[in-house]
Parts: C-alpha cells; sequence; structure tokens
C-alpha cells in the first residue's frame, strides 16, 4: 500500500467516530451514516491517486460529505443540501442548546456542527466546505456568539 492509502486507512481508524457523528447529522441516522462514512473512506482509497497535496484529511470530508448530501437528497428529495439534522441528538436531553443550533443559519449550523460535532480543524472544514479558513473563523465567531445570545436570553428568562 502507498503512502496516502495508509495514511487515509489511519485516519478512518483514528476519527470514525467524527465522520460518523458529522454525517449522521446530515443523514439523519447513525446506521446510514455507517454506510456513508464507510463508502466514502471506500472512494477516497479508491481515488488517493487523485490527491495532490494540502490536507489530506479535508480532502477525505469533502468526498465523505458530497455522498452523505447524495444519501440525504435520495432519502428525501429537495431538503436543503446544507442543513444538519439534530434529532439524532435527543433534544431531551439538552433542548435548549437544540433548539438554540436550530435558530442558526443553515451554514453557521453546519460549521457548528463539523468544528464541535466532528472535531474538524478550521483547516478541514475550510477544505471540506469549499471556504477560506478566515470565512471559517468568522462563520464560526458570528454562529457562537448568536448562541451565546440565545443561551443567555435563556438564563434570564429562567
Amino acid at each position: 500500500m502507498d503512502a496516502v492509502g495508509e495514511e487515509i486507512e489511519r485516519l478512518y481508524r483514528a476519527r470514525y467516530s467524527g465522520f460518523r457523528h458529522a454525517v449522521a447529522g446530515i443523514v439523519g441516522d447513525y446506521d446510514e451514516a455507517h454506510d456513508v462514512v464507510q463508502d466514502g473512506f471506500a472512494r477516497a482509497f479508491a481515488e488517493r491517486r487523485q490527491f495532490r497535496s494540502g490536507s489530506l484529511p479535508g480532502w477525505v470530508w469533502q468526498i465523505v460529505m458530497r455522498r452523505a448530501l447524495d444519501a440525504r437528497r435520495r432519502r428525501r428529495p429537495g431538503a436543503l443540501e446544507d442543513e444538519i439534522e439534530l434529532d439524532f441528538l435527543g433534544s431531551d436531553r439538552d433542548p435548549e442548546l437544540v433548539a438554540a443550533l436550530l435558530g442558526l443559519p443553515p451554514r453557521r449550523r453546519l460549521i457548528v456542527f463539523l468544528r464541535y460535532f466532528a472535531d474538524l480543524s478550521y483547516e478541514e472544514i475550510a477544505v471540506a466546505c469549499g471556504l477560506s479558513v478566515g470565512t471559517v473563523s468568522a462563520t464560526l465567531a458570528q454562529a457562537l456568539a448568536s448562541l451565546r445570545l440565545a443561551l443567555g436570553a435563556l438564563e434570564v428568562s429562567r
């Protein structure tokens, strides 16, 4: 096996759960997320010679995200591509947080989700979403400010 193939295998072993969490948020189901992540990694492995340089994890995320969005479209035609489902998080555990996250615009929700639920770095999010690192940083800062306001307002009203 070549070096890129070995790195893809290491990435799968080290970060599988983060990938599955992120994909579950997109497709709305952990079992389907497992299949999508495996399919995405298999595709990345098969296409590894196309990887030139940069962030290999970000490149793999692009492939897995495309597979997740394809699965979501098949399941729910017409759904927004960058909308994240939070039902699987169990809104009964922290309904205020889920409500605050659902109050975010879809792009901000996606970036929060990729950062804090999938544990991606800013660089990996940038590559996966086709954005600059600065845009990821600014979007995340805006999202966190909105969440602080929403959750802070909740505290004041109690």
